[in-house]
């Protein structure tokens, strides 16, 4: 071995070590996103899908309460989308542009509706159903989480999510939607479950 080989010989070993050291920090910080990456994928589809058909129910909606509760749900969601997108800018996970392909067509059925109608199926399907779902998956993800930034953030949720299922069911349109039930439209997509087109299998 020539000397000048042999003088290298250490530093080499040193990249080598520094670059097993950095691949090993990445493949840990690869394999606790994907862990919760699905989790986080699927709370921003639904979060999007939240204000999204909170805005349109702020203009359509007959009953101020209902109108009182779209702003509501607007603004907190809005709020937990943006603590979402730094939240998943932090751990490299790519978050979707926009809802999937059932949640807007959703928001577009919504958007056919008008007057009291609008209003009990925004109660029952948004108010109610997507935060009863919403609820137990973020409970869920509350037990099991790996990353404990994403469990604070489940954490800190929570609580409004629980809050703006309280207000959907205090409103006599929500009482009146349950009585209306049977024979109903088809119900909207509910919550973190999935969309058939997101690729994702099961979605604040």
């Amino acid at each position: 071995m020539s000397t000048t080989a042999m003088r290298l010989l250490p530093l080499l070993m040193a990249l080598g070590l520094s670059f097993g050291v950095a691949a090993a920090e990445s493949t840990k910080d690869d394999k606790l996103a994907r862990a919760d990456r699905k989790f986080i994928q699927q709370a921003a589809e639904s979060g999007m899908f939240e204000v999204e058909i909170a805005r349109l129910a702020e203009s359509k909606a007959s009953s101020p309460d209902v109108r009182e509760l779209a702003t509501t749900l607007a603004r907190d969601h809005s709020k937990a989308n943006d603590e979402l997108v730094r939240l998943a800018n932090s751990k490299k996970v790519e978050l979707p542009a926009a809802p999937p392909h059932g949640k807007r067509k959703d928001i577009e059925k919504m958007a056919k509706l008008s007057g009291s109608e609008f209003d009990h199926r925004f109660l029952r399907e948004v108010g109610i159903k997507n935060h009863e779902e919403d609820i137990r998956k973020f409970e869920q993800e509350s037990a099991k989480a790996k990353d404990a930034d994403l469990r604070a953030w489940v954490d800190k949720t929570l609580p409004t999510l629980r809050e703006h299922l309280a207000m959907a069911q205090k409103m006599p349109a929500a009482e009146a939607s349950k009585m209306g039930n049977r024979g109903a439209a088809q119900p909207l997509s509910s919550g973190l479950s999935g969309d058939r087109d997101s690729g994702n299998p099961t979605g604040r």
